[in-house]
């Protein structure tokens, strides 16, 4: 019995849902690289280091990122190499010619929100980098 048998008939759907979210929690890989486009909108780039442990073993997958406006602001301020981060976002495929005339691609983490984790090292003094609470973009 389908979940739908108790509905009655209903029609077959014809396309299948999509969805394209994606949660991430790791390490930053560099500091974040901050740019600002023609239009002034804020961009920072970054990379994140993912771990994964299973039967005894680490394997790492580096991820790239991309924030906007307030978030790649707020990123670029508060965020260093080493430092934890969670961050929710979508995958985001582009493609583009190099200068040598190859087909290139690059698939990366489109970041819609993100929580800081607090900082690697303990030692640092937490308030000098913690977000104030209405700065946070969500």
């Amino acid at each position: 019995m389908t979940p739908f048998a108790l509905m009655g008939d209903l029609p077959t759907p014809t396309l299948m849902a999509n969805y394209n979210k994606v949660i991430l929690m790791g390490n930053l890989t560099r500091d974040p690289e901050p740019r600002t486009t023609q239009s002034g909108l804020s961009v920072c780039k970054l990379g994140l280091a993912v771990n994964r442990k299973r039967d005894g073993e680490t394997t790492t997958c580096f991820v790239d990122l991309t924030a906007f406006g307030k978030s790649a602001e707020i990123l670029t301020q508060y965020c260093k190499k080493g430092d934890p981060l969670l961050v929710d976002g979508r995958l985001d495929f582009s493609t583009w010619e190099g200068k040598d005339g190859s087909k290139r691609n690059k698939l990366e983490v489109i970041i819609e929100n993100f929580q800081l984790m607090g900082n690697r090292s303990e030692s640092e003094d937490a308030d000098s980098r913690t977000a104030p609470k209405d700065a946070m973009p969500f």
